[in-house]
């Protein structure tokens, strides 16, 4: 028997085989929506909280802690997260990006006013709000046009749960008479507020910062 006949078997003479080694490359999942796409799920998700944003604004700034009135913000809590699942899921769009911050402004503004007007917060806390979540906005869409991108970072998603928790806990009837838990969630929704938007101006100015040191 030859040598390269002998190596060719196993102790036992078993005649040995090798088995090819296939490669499996994953694929990255096809998007369902192109950019500019506007009649996507995500969207329609969209939509429907800011029409049922209407009536609910209407609702707690007529009843303010009720029942029905906290179980529809809690529903518009809860979708914020559906329609950035489905955007994720089917494809990011620029009506998308737009859409879902507007709803996220109108609904959590709208709801501070409304309480602000009740006499639950104190405008203090409500002009706060507002002028942040309208400020950043703004700088948002001009740092945009210019190239530079502030994606929501975690900071921005617990201040925008603090923000619902807010008030969420002055809706819900049996914990409307705790004004001290309702004064700490609502500063520090603020709080969170306030420094998250910081970051974006410090993230901001870095990334311009660096455009500048490149281009020299």
């Amino acid at each position: 028997m030859s040598v390269s006949a002998s190596n060719a078997r196993g102790e036992h003479g078993e005649r040995s085989t090798v088995k090819p080694v296939t490669r499996i490359t994953e694929r990255a999942p096809m998007k369902r929506f192109s950019e500019s796409a506007i009649a996507t799920p995500a969207n329609f998700v969209t939509v429907a909280r800011l029409l049922l944003a209407v009536p609910t604004l209407l609702l707690i700034l007529d009843r303010g802690a009720s029942w029905l009135t906290v179980s529809l913000w809690f529903v518009l809590a809860c979708t914020d997260r559906v329609d950035g699942w489905l955007a994720r899921r089917d494809g990011a769009t620029r009506s998308g990006a737009f859409l879902d911050p507007l709803a996220d402004k109108f609904l959590v503004i709208g709801a501070f006013v409304a309480l602000g007007v009740r006499g639950d917060f104190s405008w203090a806390a409500v002009l706060i709000i507002a002028v942040r979540e309208i400020g950043i906005s703004i700088y948002r869409s001009f740092a945009g046009r210019r190239g530079v991108s502030l994606p929501a970072l975690k900071m921005g998603k617990w201040k925008a749960f603090f923000q619902f928790l807010a008030v969420g806990i002055v809706l819900f009837p049996p914990t409307y008479e705790w004004a001290t838990v309702h004064d700490i969630v609502l500063w520090a929704a603020i709080a969170l507020t306030v420094i998250s938007g910081l970051d974006i101006l410090r993230r901001g100015w870095q990334q311009q910062t660096h455009r500048a040191a490149d281009a020299l």
